[in-house]
């Protein structure tokens, strides 16, 4: 549930906050900048390029995953090459400026740590110890 609100929470701030107070145009759609770029997808959403919520809700969900993971594996630390991966998709296909993605991706590590903290409050440290029920 707690992952799940982590999207949520990305999402919201992203898309409904902050691109609802800070229009940019995408470079997909910006005329000055059009025969200097190559737009590599059909698709160019009009909402503002800033920030990127792909970056935001992935990177917000990287943090929660691997500090509510990492005491299980190190392998976890690799949701990050795949929030970076997404991220940087965004700014070579040309809907995203590296800025946008920047902000983006800063504004969800911030989320997802903020998301873990409170679910560190409530259920502790996860571990792979075994529970022992004689203390149930």
């Amino acid at each position: 549930m707690s992952l799940i609100l982590t999207a949520i929470i990305g999402d919201l701030v992203s898309s409904h906050l902050i691109k609802e107070f800070v229009f940019r145009l995408r470079p997909c759609q910006n005329p000055a900048i059009a025969d200097s770029i190559h737009i590599l997808v059909n698709y160019c959403p009009s909402s503002s390029s800033f920030t990127s919520s792909h970056a935001c809700n992935h990177f917000a969900l990287a943090s929660f995953i691997f500090l509510t993971l990492r005491q299980t594996s190190n392998w976890w630390r690799l949701v990050y090459v795949w929030a970076f991966a997404i991220s940087y998709a965004q700014i070579y296909v040309g809907v995203h400026y590296p800025f946008d993605v920047l902000c983006g991706a800063l504004i969800g590590l911030f989320i997802g740590y903020t998301t873990y903290r409170v679910f560190r409050l409530q259920f502790g440290t996860l571990t792979l110890e075994p529970y022992n029920h004689s203390h149930a």
